[in-house]
């Protein structure tokens, strides 16, 4: 994943994971302190919290997510990547009448 990072918005996802996955090789969410940092860095990702984890965690802030700007694909490689994360690409042309060659993507 570092070597073809995401390029999207799901990078921070990502980047948030490897923290949390950092934090818990550290066995650092065997203390409270670090047990708060990882429901910090759930509440980031995706959907958050579930109302379960909010109600046993009231208190906590979510961690910040990390921006991810230069969002431009740098190398060929990427799009094979991305096609074979998600399973499948889709190309669909349609006609169009405001376009110049009557097609549209």
């Amino acid at each position: 994943m570092d070597k073809y990072p995401l390029i999207t918005q799901k990078r921070a996802d990502y980047e948030l994971f490897k923290q949390a996955f950092e934090l818990i090789s550290r066995k650092e969410h065997l203390t409270t302190k670090g047990l708060e940092k990882l429901i910090a860095i759930k509440a980031s990702i995706n959907n958050g919290l579930s109302p379960a984890l909010k109600a046993a965690f009231p208190s906590i802030i979510p961690a910040s997510r990390p921006l991810v700007l230069n969002q431009e694909i740098k190398d060929p490689n990427w799009l094979a990547g991305f096609v074979e994360g998600e399973g499948n690409f889709l190309v669909r042309t349609q006609k169009s009448k405001t376009t110049k060659l009557g097609e549209s993507v």
